[in-house]
């Protein structure tokens, strides 16, 4: 407890020079609430109701868009690090989409599936899947070549000596490759549904700023701050345990 409190003392320093500037009139309260106003919009949006409904719209895209890509794009990653065919095939397409922002393809998705569910999953899917293949690609490229040779003398089929030695070694690229995907999926979200969306977080964040609610919107706004912070520490505890083995 201590040395949690240490480490994130600067959030709570944060918080006071917020509270004070706000407070001491140096920055305008309209461009920069007081924490406590928006302490009291987030607990009536709470129990209003809307930031629960939107806040688990959100999470439903952001984890679904989230999944697909997870397990597409680590097979993919794999498949074209194992077989040369895919990789020929696939990897220009990877080089040219990677750098491509990927806030462009909202209109694209929108224009394609509306405003629902399915833009906002597909446009997750298409930004994550990448950070997973590459991750996926470079862990199993990583493999050592002298346990692949033993594997194979051993009798072992390809199959065999994918699954027994070249997915284990490729683990944590693939774990950090999602981690990266995790970040990105909440930008990918919150910039969709502010634009093309008619729930969410960020619809609410949209509409609550068109309604001079500036006090809410900030709520809205820290809120997923905190969902992104909760579900990156909750990643890295699960990505411990599934890399114990390697200790």
């Amino acid at each position: 407890m201590k040395s949690a409190f240490v480490r994130y003392s600067p959030l709570l320093l944060l918080a006071l020079l917020w509270e004070a500037v706000t407070r001491l009139g140096v920055i305008s309260a309209l461009a920069l609430p007081p924490l406590t106003h928006i302490a009291v919009a987030w607990i009536r949006l709470l129990k209003g109701g809307d930031l629960w409904t939107n806040s688990l719209v959100s999470l439903y895209r952001g984890g679904a868009g989230l999944l697909i890509a997870i397990v597409i794009g680590g097979t993919l990653g794999v498949a074209m690090a194992w077989w040369r065919p895919i990789k020929v095939v696939v990897g220009p397409l990877v080089e040219i989409f990677y750098p491509l922002p990927k806030s462009a393809l909202i209109p694209v998705t929108a224009l394609w599936l509306g405003f629902g569910d399915g833009s906002k999953i597909l446009l997750i899917f298409l930004g994550c899947m990448l950070p997973v293949t590459l991750g996926t690609f470079n862990g199993a490229r990583g493999s050592e070549q002298e346990l692949v040779w033993l594997s194979r003398s051993m009798g072992a089929s390809r199959l065999r000596t994918l699954w027994d030695v070249v997915i284990p070694s490729a683990m944590p690229e693939l774990l950090n490759g999602i981690r990266t995907a995790l970040a990105l999926a909440f930008v990918l979200l919150v910039s969709s549904e502010l634009i093309a969306a008619q729930h969410g977080l960020g619809y609410l964040i949209g509409y609550l700023g068109d309604g001079g609610n500036y006090d809410g919107m900030f709520a809205v706004v820290i809120t997923i701050s905190i969902l992104g912070f909760v579900a990156d520490r909750v990643y890295i505890v699960l990505m411990r345990r599934v890399l114990q083995w390697r200790e």
